[in-house]
C-alpha cells in the first residue's frame, strides 16, 4: 500500500492520534493515502469512527509488535 504521508502517533493517548490524523489528512490530496501508526488501543475504534464520519475510507489496518497501523484514503 503506497502512502503519500506517514503519521507517527505512537505513544500518544486519545484523542491525540485522531487530532493529529485530522491535521495530517488536510495536508494530502483527495484520493491519496495517509498511513497512521499508533500504540493507543483506543485508536482502533476512534480512527475507524473518525474515518467514517469524515467520509474517508479505511483501506486497511494491521497490528505489528503492539503498533496499530491504519491506511486512510482521503475522500
Amino acid at each position: 500500500m503506497e502512502a503519500v504521508k506517514v503519521l507517527d502517533a505512537k505513544g500518544m493517548a486519545c484523542p491525540m492520534p485522531v487530532v493529529k490524523t485530522k491535521k495530517a489528512i488536510e495536508e494530502i490530496e483527495s484520493g491519496e493515502i495517509l498511513e497512521v501508526h499508533a500504540t493507543d488501543k483506543g485508536a482502533k475504534s476512534d480512527l475507524t469512527a473518525w474515518t467514517n464520519s469524515g467520509g474517508h475510507e479505511l483501506v486497511d489496518q494491521t497490528e505489528e509488535n503492539d503498533v496499530l497501523k491504519f491506511w486512510i484514503k482521503k475522500s
